[in-house]
């Protein structure tokens, strides 16, 4: 099977409802992870994650055994008030690792904070609701637009922003 293909097969919703039920199955049964025999216990056994009232970070919430399985066997959770102290938690080192939307953490880096993002696991799952007479993104000029907080902590915001960015940028360029 070539690489190529790999990276561009889907799962069909069958294969996704099996592959759920088999790792439902294999925890009702009490089976857990183990760590490989290779493996090296982590230089730390305390892990802090952030917790947000938020459905997209589900995963990392999932995760909790699997971080034990590898050593981590104190994890703890601490929940920030506010947009902007979850980024400020995150770079004062108070907690170690939180999911998100990347948009506000670039923004945040830029204004100094001193955040690593590892890896990309969280695109946004954002929707627009507007009336029958928006149709497109273009169709919010002039309109009021109403996000939860504003800011560059703000997901939704930044992520508005920079679509209405993007559609003044292509009009502006003749696209």
């Amino acid at each position: 099977m070539s690489m190529r293909y790999q990276l561009t097969k889907r799962w069909s919703r069958r294969e996704f409802l099996g592959g759920l039920t088999l790792m439902g199955t294999a925890g009702l049964l009490g089976l857990k992870p183990r760590p490989g025999a290779a493996a090296e216990p982590p230089e730390t056994t305390k892990l802090t994650l952030v917790q947000v009232a938020s459905l997209c970070v589900a995963p990392q919430y999932v995760a909790e055994e699997l971080l034990r399985s590898e050593g981590f066997t104190d994890v703890r959770y601490i929940k920030p008030e506010g947009g902007a102290e979850v980024y400020r938690t995150l770079a004062s080192g108070e907690a170690q690792i939180s999911m998100g939307f990347v948009a506000p953490l670039i923004t945040q880096v830029d204004t100094g904070l001193p955040i690593v993002m590892l890896g990309g696991v969280h695109v946004g799952c954002f929707e627009l609701f507007a009336t029958e007479r928006v149709r497109a993104i273009r169709d919010l000029k002039g309109k009021t637009v109403a996000v939860p907080d504003l800011g560059p902590w703000s997901p939704q915001y930044v992520f508005l922003a920079s679509m209405l960015a993007y559609v003044v940028a292509t009009n502006f360029s003749g696209h």
